[in-house]
């Protein structure tokens, strides 16, 4: 549970910087409304992701894991639309927005969580 908590907020920081760098990423509610498109974020990406990778596995392979750049642009852009369409106040102004945007919080969910440390592996042993 802990672990599942920690992801939220993981990925509530990491939308937070790619919208504050990109032009393309627009928000405009609070650290609330960020919490809520952060779980909106991580339930497209825990239902779509498995579903798209293995659709474009071929291409995956193809461009040695460089399509999973678009699948992160596509989850993203998938994340604006259910936003606009709850208003929930996140928008993404198009497919490459939400590539740079994935891209960067690829990056920055991964430099998170190296610097929290994952117990996970601590805990099975």
């Amino acid at each position: 549970m802990r672990h599942l908590l920690v992801r939220w907020l993981v990925n509530a920081l990491a939308l937070w910087v790619a919208v504050a760098l990109l032009p393309g990423l627009h928000f405009d509610r609070g650290v609330g409304g960020l919490l809520v498109v952060a779980a909106v974020f991580g339930i497209v990406n825990a239902l779509l992701r498995p579903i798209l990778t293995v659709l474009s596995c071929p291409l995956v392979v193809v461009t040695l894991g460089l399509f999973l750049l678009v699948i992160n642009g596509v989850l993203l852009w998938v994340t604006g639309w259910v936003s606009d369409r709850y208003d929930l106040g996140f928008h993404v102004d198009g497919l490459l927005w939400a590539i740079l945007g994935g891209l960067i919080i690829g990056l920055v969910s991964t430099a998170a969580t190296l610097a929290i440390g994952d117990n996970r592996e601590k805990r099975r042993t």
